[in-house]
């Protein structure tokens, strides 16, 4: 009878202490629940959904498995939500006039007074609208009216350019864009002509074109010290950073660019119409599909670009409007670097070089000096140091803004600052006054730029695979944007006219 009661009481106790287990075991999953639902988003491991930024545009965020790395926002605040509602960043333009476009949609009124056939005449007063004659595969039929809905993204692009910007941040066409970059079907690759490094240019089936820049090396890896700067690595995430810096600092005149993931099998070697591009398509010994193109520099079986498998990190950057509609001017940078190993350039060598340059059309007047020294600003902070030539709109002539194209050789180094990218500001004592008012409001606490930086490219879809730019490279830009401002206050307690006021009139 003890027997069976000590029987009873020790199944008692186990089933309390097994009820107390489970108890414990609910509460520290409900805890555990409670936490993840604060603090990340659900993901999904083939999703690929469109994320909005703090301006209403979106970006295409492709999550994974492994939790996407998301930029929180402390008690709701985005510091480049506040930023972009600052009034430095939303200044009034001029009206635009009708020669302030580059390009612009032609009234039917237009058209029937240049026409000279009655059918054609006919066609545009029904409806005004050109439809693709193309029988090509996979494009698609498109019709497009006078109605700013029906063009494509990349024509609405075009046809924002003015004479003073590349887009409008405020524009919802901007989110359109990378979006259509990030997502659209390649119809087609070709190796893109001219540069050194290997670049492409992809087709989408609305006519969309897109430069595309491969995944080279790993993003965190540093450049050689030992390498001279026109020997480097182009770098995709370069591209992609530059585009958000651009836009961080007000200026607006690097073309979008948008991360993407694709598939070097699908959507380079099996719709490429180049034959000179198939060609260096090869399997490597582990299996990973590769190419390497037909370039100057690392172009060989030594430089591949391979994929993994077949997976590969590209950035494709928004196309401009085609030279035969858009003409553009390239200048040859009076601060282009000697590109020789043993020689100078001549204002390496002149600290006085920059009076001459200031003589000189078109530097002498307009804002094309203030113009350069923006550039430099930029190139600087990225530690670009190929910036050998540059491009404007030709129908502007010279009062208009400089097109900061082709950032691919920018964030190579981290531990090392080049203060010979910012000799344009430190020879000429010349900045433009919102330039130097938005640098400042970078340093403070709530606008910081390695802060805002971070939040911008966490909208980038690969940013879901790993950060666009390291921790150490993203400090770099807060000491070098001390730099800066300790070089435009030695040009203050040196000279009386270093600023160019672009802001006279403004509050």
């Amino acid at each position: 009878m003890r027997q069976n009661l000590g029987r009873s009481t020790r199944s008692i106790y186990l089933g309390l202490a097994c009820l107390s287990l489970t108890l414990h075991l609910l509460l520290a999953f409900f805890c555990l629940s409670v936490l993840q639902t604060a603090c990340v988003l659900p993901t999904s491991s083939s999703s690929s959904k469109p994320r909005t930024d703090t301006q209403g545009h979106q970006f295409v965020v492709r999550s994974s498995s492994s939790s996407a790395k998301l930029i929180l926002k402390v008690k709701g605040h985005s510091k480049l939500e506040a930023l972009f509602k600052h009034p430095l960043y939303n200044l009034p333009y001029p009206e635009p006039q009708e020669d302030d476009w580059l390009l612009r949609v032609k009234t039917n009124e237009e058209v029937r007074d240049t026409s000279e056939e009655d059918e054609w005449e006919d066609d545009l007063n029904n409806d005004s609208k050109w439809q693709s004659a193309s029988e090509e595969e996979g494009y698609d039929k498109i019709t497009w009216t006078s109605d700013v809905d029906t063009h494509p993204p990349w024509l609405r692009f075009h046809l924002g350019i003015t004479r003073w910007e590349l887009y409008n941040r405020k524009d919802p066409i901007l989110g359109h864009l990378t979006h259509y970059l990030a997502t659209q079907r390649i119809l087609g690759a070709v190796q893109k002509t001219g540069g050194t490094q290997l670049k492409l240019l992809v087709l989408f089936p609305n006519y969309g074109q897109a430069l595309v820049k491969p995944m080279r090396q790993p993003r965190d890896a540093e450049t050689d010290v030992n390498l001279f700067y026109f020997s480097d690595f182009e770098r995709h995430n370069a591209e992609i950073s530059a585009f958000h810096l651009d836009r961080l600092l007000g200026f607006n005149r690097i073309p979008p660019v948008v991360g993407r993931l694709i598939n070097i099998t699908t959507e380079i070697r099996e719709v490429t119409s180049d034959h000179r591009l198939s060609r260096t398509f090869f399997t490597s010994p582990v299996g990973n599909v590769c190419f390497y193109g037909q370039c100057e520099y690392y172009c060989s079986t030594e430089h591949p670009v391979c994929g993994q498998p077949h997976a590969l990190e590209v950035s494709l950057a928004a196309m401009l409007p085609d030279l035969s509609l858009a003409p553009r001017r390239s200048w040859r940078s009076p601060w282009r670097r000697s590109y020789s190993r043993t020689k100078l350039a001549k204002w390496e060598k002149d600290p006085t070089y920059c009076d001459t340059v200031k003589q000189t059309p078109p530097y002498s007047h307009g804002t094309r000096l203030v113009d350069l020294i923006d550039m430099a600003i930029l190139d600087f902070l990225m530690s670009n140091m190929d910036r050998h030539h540059y491009e404007t709109f030709e129908k502007f002539g010279n009062e208009t803004f400089l097109l900061h194209l082709d950032n691919g050789r920018g964030f190579g180094r981290h531990s090392q600052d080049e203060p010979s990218i910012l000799a344009p500001l430190q020879q000429c004592c010349r900045i433009r006054r919102s330039t130097l008012l938005r640098l400042r409001l970078l340093t403070r606490p709530g606008f910081r730029l390695s802060d805002v930086m971070r939040e911008s490219l966490a909208q980038d879809p690969l940013a879901g695979v790993a950060p666009l730019l390291s921790e150490p490279h993203l400090s770099a830009l807060d000491r070098r944007l001390a730099t800066i401002l300790q070089v435009v206050q030695t040009c203050q307690d040196q000279h009386s006219d270093v600023m160019y006021n672009d802001l006279e009139g403004y509050d």
